[in-house]
């Protein structure tokens, strides 16, 4: 992968993470009240994991942005490698969520005292999907000429 390339799908995978984890935060964290990043302690512990949470989501998408204004003046944004790493970044962040930090480190749950199964197989499954589309865009775009 050329150099404007791997620019391009790192700029969107960025994003991906950026837009996912705030998002995530934002409904999850502060409007629903489901849980926080970390639950394995006192809720102020857990408003700091938000908070640190938070941050690395800003820094991901200003850092995604950086590189999108730079392809953009060198002119070599390339909208299908960039979209299928947003997707791709989306999904990866979504279904790293949903089994390591769920899971495998049990760092919190989508919710509590509910039966969780739809709420894990909603997650994991949207996550596949968006892996698959933006892998999808990506073998696309590569195989398109230049």
């Amino acid at each position: 992968m050329s150099a404007p390339s791997g620019r391009n799908v790192l700029s969107g995978v960025l994003l991906g993470l950026g837009v996912a984890a705030f998002v995530d935060e934002v409904v999850f964290h502060q409007l629903l009240h489901w849980h926080h990043f970390y639950d394995k302690s006192t809720p102020a512990i857990g408003l700091i994991s938000d908070g640190l949470f938070h941050a690395f989501s800003w820094f991901a998408t200003i850092a995604a942005l950086f590189l999108f204004a730079d392809l953009r003046r060198r002119g070599s944004f390339n909208r299908p490698l960039w979209w299928g790493g947003l997707l791709l970044g989306t999904g990866g962040f979504q279904l790293y969520d949903g089994t390591l930090q769920h899971k495998a480190m049990r760092l919190h749950q989508i919710r509590y005292d509910v039966d969780l199964a739809p709420y894990d197989w909603t997650w994991n499954i949207i996550a596949v999907l968006l892996i698959v589309a933006g892998t999808v865009l990506l073998v696309r775009a590569r195989r398109r000429p230049a």
